[in-house]
This record gives structure tokens, sequence and C-alpha cells, in this order.
């Protein structure tokens, strides 16, 4: 059994590898999600076959499975929370949250874009309004949107327009190593913001790093958890054995609970 002060663990749907989840569907995954003592099942917009899968009728499907198997979502998206010239992405926000709700997430992922000195808040405040979903911000892999000063610049600008709280972040402790950030200075900069963790090693360089499963014998997954809110529930992104998804889940998810 575990202990109440563990963390709950989340299986991101990538985990089981993009192409297994676009052949076979979300949906394929929950029985081994659920039986690997996971509280939450990721949601990957961009791993969808068809656009049909976005469908607000697929997603209350989709949503409806992952309740059955008493599990709750998150709801990931591609979609800029700044489009290029740096105005607030309303409409893809907007869409986003439609999507969120249908599917009966807790939140909503978005990639932050390009974000240049103004929050707007008042209208990221307007969009969340009677929304069941918790909107979150992720940061990405390149330098626009991975990079520590962008998030640290979001959330001044969202304090000094009277909203601190009007979205939280996703910390995805591999992806700040793509753009050349020292993960645990992020943690240490950003983790009041955190309600999130996206979990992932990495290797290689450049345009050839891809994501890992951490190893028992590396610190940096540990010693970043440490700095990050207990609290936030933490996502298996790292890539889980194709030939025994079910064990390796399994011991994935509590490792990680006990991390």
């Amino acid at each position: 059994m575990r202990l109440s002060t563990e963390p709950e663990i989340a299986i991101v749907a990538s985990a089981f590898g993009a192409d297994a989840v676009r052949r076979r569907g979300h949906a394929a995954w929950l029985g081994i999600v659920a039986g690997s003592g996971a509280a939450a099942f990721e949601v990957r917009r961009e791993l969808f076959a068809h656009e049909a899968d976005a469908s607000l009728e697929a997603l209350r499907v989709l949503g409806s499975a992952v309740a059955a198997q008493g599990l709750w979502a998150v709801y990931s998206t591609p979609t800029e929370l700044f489009l290029d010239d740096g105005a607030l992405n309303s409409a893809g926000i907007a869409a986003a949250f439609t999507e969120a709700d249908a599917l009966g997430a807790r939140s909503v992922k978005l990639q932050l874009g390009r974000f240049s000195g103004r929050a707007d808040a008042a209208t990221i405040e307007r969009l969340s309004a009677g929304r069941r979903a918790r909107l979150l911000v992720e940061n990405g892999q390149r330098v626009e949107d991975g990079t520590i000063g962008p998030f640290l610049s979001l959330f001044s600008a969202l304090a000094r327009e009277g909203a601190p709280k009007a979205l939280g972040m996703t910390f995805d402790i591999g992806n700040w190593q793509w753009p050349g950030e020292a993960p645990i200075v992020a943690a240490q900069s950003l983790a009041r913001h955190v309600e999130y963790v996206h979990c992932k090693s990495s290797e290689g360089e450049g345009a050839r790093r891809f994501p890992v499963a951490p190893s028992p014998t590396d610190p940096l997954v540990k010693t970043v958890l440490d700095v990050l809110p207990r609290n936030a529930p933490r996502g298996i992104e790292f890539p889980l054995d194709a030939a025994a998804p079910s064990d390796d889940a399994h011991r994935a998810v509590n490792w990680l609970a006990a991390a």
C-alpha cells in the first residue's frame, strides 16, 4: 500500500511509444496504467491518429474509459500559450479548454510559445473561468520556451498584472537539457509555480538528444524532485519496455512514487 505522503503518479501515453499509441489508440493502454498502481493517464493530442479522435464526442468516450479504470486524466496539447508575435493565443487556449473539459481532464497542458513580456492575465482568467481543467504551461525543448528566463518573466508578469495564480507550471526535468539548462537550477528558480512534474532523463547531444528512463544510479531526478513540491503529481514520460510494458510500468510507478 502506498503511503499517503507519496505523490500521485501519472503515466504519459508517449511512454508506450508514439507509433504504438497512434496505431492502437489511447484506450488500449488504460488497463496497464490502472494495473500499475498509477493514479492518472496523460492523453496526448499529437498522438491521435486522426483529427476525429479529438472531436468532443470521441474525447467524452475516452474520458469515460479513463474514469471507468479509476483514473483521472491530464490533457496535453502542442498548442502554445503565446503566438509568434507575443500575443496571447486566446482562440487556441479556448479550444484546448473545450477539449480538456470534454475529456474530463483535471489539467490541460500547453507549451509557452514566444512570451514577450505581457501576460494578459485578465484574459487568461476569463478563459479559465468555469472550466474544469487547470491551465498549466510546460517548458519545451526550444530556446525560446525551454529556458528559465521566459518562465520567470511570465510568472513575474502574472503577479504584476494581479493574477499570480492564473496558471501553473508543468516542470519537465529532461526537457531543460535540450536548450542546455541545468534542471536543478530550474527547479530552484521555479519550484513555487510547479503543479505537475514530467519525469525523464535524456542522452545524446543537440538534435540527436532523446528521452530515456532515469538510471537508478543517476542522482539527477531524485535531486530535482527533492526541490519540487512533494504534492505535485509526477508523470512517467520516459519509454517503458515495449516487451513487458505491464511489469515495467508497475516498477516505474513504485520507483517514482518513492523517489
